[in-house]
């Protein structure tokens, strides 16, 4: 294997992780913010308000994609959907990069 193969081969490895790393943050982000719903975290925590506040940005795309008569259902779906579309997308676009 030559220097330059070797080089790009790293890079593209390195890039992957990179990609893997933030899926893996995002969806750590978002399933924080259900176990703290499902907790009945108190909303009025400075922290557990941001973590609310990112995961809804982040999930504000999937979450009313189905409507759920119960409550805890819509957050764990809403939120889920999104948090494992992140790991999906993310890690394939991860082990593309690798494979480079």
């Amino acid at each position: 294997m030559s220097t330059h193969t070797r080089v790009r081969s790293r890079g593209s490895s390195q890039a992957g992780r990179a990609v893997a790393l933030v899926a893996d943050v995002l969806a750590f982000i978002i399933g924080l913010w259900i176990l703290l719903y499902l907790l009945d975290a108190n909303q009025g925590n400075s922290l557990v308000a941001l973590i609310h506040d990112w995961a809804a940005w982040l999930s504000s795309w999937s979450y009313d994609l189905f409507s759920f008569s119960r409550e805890w259902v819509q957050v764990v779906v809403g939120h889920g959907i999104a948090a494992v579309t992140y790991l999906l997308i993310g890690h394939a676009v991860a082990g593309w990069l690798s494979r480079r």
